[in-house]
């Protein structure tokens, strides 16, 4: 997305698009972790080396950690 289309939304509605990215973002994480994390390492969730759920904090952070990469890899675009 060019600089000048996101200047054009105006920034109430760029505010409220991360918010809702965020949002988003945390729960597809939780539902990801749930349903693929115990099912890719069993035996590391029943060691317990990995959690088999991650709290919503740690869900808050990747997510920030992933919306992070995504802009990193959009801005290096030309």
């Amino acid at each position: 997305m060019k600089l000048s289309r996101i200047i054009f939304l105006g920034l109430p509605a760029i505010v409220l698009w991360v918010i809702a990215i965020f949002i988003l973002g945390i729960f597809l994480i939780k539902w990801f972790w749930m349903w693929t994390i115990p099912g890719l390492f069993p035996g590391a969730v029943a060691s317990g080396a990995v959690a088999a759920r991650i709290s919503w904090w740690t869900a808050l952070k990747l997510s920030v950690l992933v919306s992070l990469l995504a802009a990193i890899t959009n801005i290096s675009k030309k």
